[in-house]
Parts: C-alpha cells; sequence; structure tokens
C-alpha cells in the first residue's frame, strides 16, 4: 500500500519535497504520544509533525471544539467581526509579555515571519536584516532570503539586503572554545563591528533555539546583550518563536525569556504547537508597530473560526493542565536519559537542549565532521523499533531532533529513551 502511494507521490510532487525513510510512512491516525501507520504498525512520536502536535494526537477537548465550530461555520475571512479570532488574540497578547500589544494570524510559521519582515521593513525604512548564522524561518521567498542554512536556502535573490550575526551555536564556530560569558561578549563585539560597516538595519530576527539547525542555541542572556546595541541604533528585535513557544522549553513560555533581562522582543511570531496541527500562525507586535502599514493588508485564511476555536481549546488545555512543567520535568529526565545512554558512543558529539526540544548531534567517530548516513540510519532503526523522531542541522553538522507532544510521560520517555539507544547501538 505505502509502495504504491509513493509511486504516485513522486509522479505529482516535487522532487525537492523530501520524505523521510527510503521506505516512506503513511501515518493514518493517532492517539495521545503515539501514531499508527497504514499497515496497522503503532509508533511512539516523538516528532509530533514537526513540533506541531504539541500536546497530544486527537485531543478531545481539541477536536470537540473543532467539530463544533465547523457545525456553525468555518470561515468568513478578516473582512467580517470574528468572535474565537478576538477571543484568541486576547489570551496571545496577554501571555506575550509585550506591552500594548496586537496579534495578526496567519497559516503559517512562514507567513508569520514574512509579517514580520514586512512590518520591522516598513517601520523602520530599511530593507537591511540582520540574521543568524544556522538559521531557518521559513520557505518563502522573503524567509529563505534570511535563513542562515545552507540546506534550506535554495537561491540567493532576496528582496532584503541579510548579514549573518555570530551566536545562534554555542559548541562551533570562532568563539566556541571560550567561556560562556566570553562567548557573549565576543558575539556582541562581532555585532557592534558588522553595524559599523552597514546602513542601519530594520530589525535582528533569531530564534532562541535554532530548530531545523539541529536545537542549536546561545548561552542565556546574549539577545538581551544583543538588545543594548540594537536599542542603541533604534533595531527592532524580532523572536521567531514558531518552535519555542507555548512552554516547549520547559523553564520559560517563550524561549526568548532567556534573553528578557532588557525586556520582550518588539515582535514575536509563532504558529505550530498553537493549533496542534490545525494550520495557525501569527505575530504579535507593539501597537506603533503592527499599525505602520499605510495600505490595505488582510488575511484570507488567517484566523479562521474553525483554527481559532482549535487554538483556544488547545492553549486552555496547554495552561490548565501545566505542560510547560510536565516538559520541564520530563524533559529533564528525558535529556539526562539520553546522555547517559549516549556517554560511551564516540559518534555521538553532544545531547543538547531544554524541555522536550532536544537534539543528538552526530558525527563521524575521532573527527568533528558531520555524519548525515548514521542519522538516517538511526532513523530508519528507531522507526524499526517503534519511535519516530526527526533529524537537523546545518554547515557539517547532523542531528537527531526529539520533540515529543508535551503530554509526555515519564513511562513514555524512558521507552523512547530505551528504543533510541537500541538504534544508536544499531548503527555503531
Amino acid at each position: 500500500m505505502s509502495g504504491e502511494l509513493y509511486d504516485r507521490h513522486r509522479r505529482v510532487m516535487p522532487d525537492w519535497l523530501a520524505l523521510y525513510y527510503d521506505d516512506p510512512l503513511e501515518i493514518t491516525h493517532g492517539e495521545g504520544r503515539h501514531v499508527w501507520d497504514a499497515e496497522g504498525r503503532r509508533y511512539l512520536d516523538f516528532f509530533g509533525g514537526i513540533l506541531t502536535t504539541m500536546t497530544a494526537h486527537a485531543l478531545p477537548e481539541v477536536t470537540k471544539a473543532v467539530s463544533e465550530q465547523a457545525g456553525r461555520i468555518i470561515h468568513s475571512s478578516t473582512l467580517y467581526l470574528n468572535r474565537p479570532m478576538v477571543e484568541l488574540a486576547e489570551r496571545v497578547a496577554q501571555l506575550s509579555g509585550i506591552p500594548d500589544a496586537r496579534v495578526f494570524f496567519t497559516t503559517s510559521g512562514t507567513e508569520a515571519n514574512d509579517t514580520a519582515l514586512l512590518l520591522a521593513t516598513t517601520y523602520r525604512r530599511s530593507n537591511t536584516v540582520l540574521a543568524m548564522r544556522n538559521s531557518y524561518h521559513g520557505r518563502s521567498f522573503s524567509a529563505v532570503g534570511i535563513t542562515g542554512n545552507r540546506g534550506w536556502s535554495p537561491t540567493s535573490l532576496s528582496p532584503l539586503q541579510t548579514l549573518y550575526v555570530h551566536g545562534g551555536v554555542r559548541t562551533r564556530g570562532p568563539y566556541a572554545a571560550l567561556g560562556d560569558a566570553d562567548f557573549i561578549a565576543a558575539c556582541v563585539e562581532d555585532l557592534r563591528d558588522l553595524l559599523g560597516h552597514t546602513r542601519a538595519p530594520a530589525a535582528l530576527i533569531a530564534e532562541p533555539i535554532q530548530g531545523v539547525g539541529g536545537f542549536t542555541s546561545p548561552p542565556d542572556g546574549l539577545y538581551a546583550a544583543f538588545r543594548e546595541v540594537l536599542d542603541a541604533h533604534g533595531i527592532l528585535w524580532i523572536a521567531d518563536e514558531v518552535q519555542t513557544g507555548w512552554g516547549r522549553t520547559g523553564e520559560h513560555f517563550w524561549g526568548w525569556q532567556a534573553h528578557g533581562s532588557n525586556g520582550p522582543p518588539d515582535i514575536v511570531t509563532f504558529a505550530k504547537g498553537i493549533g496542534n496541527g490545525m494550520s495557525i500562525g501569527g505575530v504579535v507586535a507593539r501597537a506603533e508597530i503592527m499599525n505602520c502599514l499605510d495600505a490595505n493588508s488582510i488575511s484570507t485564511f488567517g484566523g479562521t473560526q474553525v483554527t481559532m476555536a482549535a487554538g483556544l481549546a488547545n492553549l486552555s488545555y496547554l495552561l490548565e493542565h501545566d505542560l510547560q512543567g510536565n516538559a520541564r520535568r520530563v524533559g529533564g529526565l528525558l535529556i539526562e536519559r539520553l546522555r547517559a545512554v549516549t556517554a560511551q558512543d564516540p559518534g555521538v558529539r553532544e545531547v543538547r537542549g531544554r524541555g522536550l526540544m532536544i537534539g543528538v548531534e552526530l558525527t563521524r567517530p575521532g573527527t568533528d565532521r558531520a555524519d548525515p548516513d548514521r542519522a538516517a540510519a538511526v532513523l530508519a532503526a528507531a522507526r524499526a523499533g517503534g519511535l519516530l523522531v526527526g533529524k537537523g542541522g546545518g554547515h557539517d553538522t547532523s542531528a537527531l531532533r526529539v520533540a515529543p507532544p508535551l503530554s509526555l510521560t515519564v513511562a513514555e520517555a524512558e521507552e523512547g529513551a530505551a528504543i533510541l539507544d537500541s538504534a544508536l547501538r544499531s548503527t555503531r
């Protein structure tokens, strides 16, 4: 069955639309932290549709809200008042930490970042943007133009002038050998020097933890230190929270809060987990920034009633069941378990992350070079053992990406770690 579907897929889909595994998997349904394929095999899901199924598969509270809303009206566009959209915007604005916040809903993280770039460049009257090396911000023309990861950047053409800053990857690059304080100081000096060679940029866009890049991050406080330099030049800070938002890191509700000593970002973008699989993205910004556009701008599908109903139900469940706290507790156990089982593996360079956002970086034994072949082999071996994980990396890195739904139990964390341990052992 999957072979026949794969043949059909190849005949009508673009060659660059990647699939995991030599024998691709068709997922037909899910429940809790598990999914099933077309042959009826069950898997523990440690990737959640690329960090999108945030709470649980087939969460009753969300499916009920979607069903009830679909029975009333699914869509009317932003040209009409929309109660679920206003209600979710009120909650997101309050949670964002941004004063006098305004919220605009989109259909994806890519579109959210596009909107943030439109706002920043219009507000600042500049098309120069600072971005982080190894970053990923989406697949649209403008988002590709600020993506600092070669594997996800198919063109050098861009409407933006992008300058890349050090600091998103702690354990590689020219400052890797420095202690945390000196690492931050060196990155800040690099930023100061860069700004001396260019016209004032519109904004710095940064993921607090780089997702596609392999769950890498700087020391806490880097972006707060950057903020002092940015503020001196009037440059905005955009936090791309598409993967880090909603409590996934455990310690904070937003990833930027690990760098919040100088206040919240000017703009926050979000998507993925808030919809628990429904297509929701969005932007939060101060009113003066959000309102800077002097032409019409709407969203046909952003903020539709059915997706907003899903987002409201999902966010309520997340907060009422303290899934941020669960991510901190169970994620802490999982990361320590993975560090223990990989301690004697010469091909595991680092186990990193926080909460339920964990990266396992693989290298060729005896070197510091990426081992993408082993990453693919571990993915396949984990699948054979009943576990789905992701992969990522950039600039000669390869990493397994572990990001289960935030309702993961201790028993499921132990089970997943054991399967991943077996997969790593079988591929040495």
